[in-house]
């Protein structure tokens, strides 16, 4: 993940800071307990694509 890209992208619905997360290929914001995927070294930043956190992941 280029990292301009990681300092500038934030939670499409709250806006929030996102958690790289390298070794999932995840972005993740832990207000919203999402966890959006990165395929391809392109961020899928869709709502429906994103998949939801556990309690055991949020804030990890």
């Amino acid at each position: 993940m280029d990292a301009r890209l990681l300092d500038i992208l934030v939670c499409p619905l709250c806006k929030g800071p996102l958690e790289y997360r390298k070794a999932q290929a995840e972005l993740v914001c832990n207000a919203c307990r999402l966890a959006y995927p990165i395929k391809d070294d392109i961020p899928v930043m869709l709502e429906e694509d994103a998949r939801q956190l556990g309690d055991e992941e949020a804030g990890t």
